[in-house]
């Protein structure tokens, strides 16, 4: 079955545009307990209710607000909240190249695949191959459903990662944390106790299998679910239709690559799509328009449902 395209557009660095579409690199797998009503086997929703007086109201009484002191909110509407949404470019615009050394696993927050459209392959081919040989990431911006997001773009095997990554704010610092000093002699470890500790890492060392880690909570619920349909306990619930939607891009006119590297090369310290950048002639791929009406859905005043730890 072919994955689906989360995403249509195109990596940007300097004068060079690769039409790619992007991909959910994870699946969850673990078990989803659904809340349904005993005595119907209907689903059960969520209702929004007022936490002071107990009652529900409606959508249209529902505002949003920022607490910006204990107790005090400031209101927004859905005009200014829109107005505040980053405009959607349909790029991932890198912005530098890093040493792949440099980024802790910390900030790492969500992996897509990147794969090439319209023609794209060769360019496509091109970084992944370029970052590989020089062991360099992509540091980027992309919006994704009007949200922005840091990013990183890390070759791996045949193809490209986007790495979603955490805001530096997002990060904790090791200063609320109390550690031992760094380095073997401020810690106090004598060179028996590292020669040993080193002897049993070289011992359990091996090659990373991820196949033989398994979900041992998720495999004895399925083991229940599999008992329980042969034994016949099954009961009937009846979901909500829900719509599926899909985006596109047009086509992608490509160009001599050669060409287009040299005048990335001679536009120094310019990048196409930044304030004050000239917008080039020709790009290697131009993305298609893809501007979209934005409208903030309300808070429910209850989080989503979630599986069971």
């Amino acid at each position: 079955m072919a994955s689906r395209a989360l995403w249509k557009g195109a990596i940007s660095f300097g004068l060079v545009h690769i039409p790619v579409s992007l991909h959910s690199a994870t699946a969850d797998n673990g078990v989803d307990f659904d809340w349904l009503d005993k005595r119907s086997m209907d689903p059960v929703g969520y209702k929004r209710i007022n936490k002071k007086t107990g009652k529900e109201i409606t959508k249209e009484n529902i505002v949003r607000g920022v607490q910006y002191e204990d107790g005090q909110y400031v209101v927004l509407s859905d005009d200014e909240i829109s107005a505040a949404f980053p405009r959607t470019t349909q790029t991932i615009e890198i912005e530098s190249f890093v040493a792949n050394t440099d980024i802790p696993f910390v900030y790492l927050e969500r992996p897509y695949y990147i794969a090439p459209i319209n023609k794209g392959k060769k360019v496509y081919a091109l970084l992944r191959d370029t970052l590989l040989k020089t062991g360099r990431v992509g540091i980027a911006r992309v919006v994704i459903q009007t949200k922005q997001h840091l990013a990183v773009l890390v070759p791996s095997g045949p193809g490209l990662i986007l790495n979603l990554l955490r805001w530096g704010t997002d990060i904790r610092g090791w200063d609320e944390l109390d550690l031992p000093p760094e380095g073997a002699k401020a810690a106090g470890l004598s060179e028996k106790e590292l020669s040993m500790a080193r002897q049993l890492v070289d011992d359990m060392t091996d090659t990373w299998k991820p196949e033989q880690f398994k979900d041992s909570f998720t495999d004895a619920i399925m083991a229940l679910v599999q008992q329980k349909v042969k034994q016949g306990k099954v009961e009937t619930v009846e979901q909500p239709e829900t719509s599926d939607e899909s985006s596109g891009t047009g086509g992608a006119k490509i160009i001599d690559l050669t060409e287009l590297l040299q005048r990335s090369l001679h536009h120094k310290g310019g990048t196409a799509g930044k304030s004050g950048a000239k917008t080039p002639a020709k790009t290697l791929a131009k993305p298609a328009s893809t501007a979209q009406t934005r409208k903030p859905a309300a808070k429910t005043g209850a989080a989503s449902r979630r599986r069971a730890a």
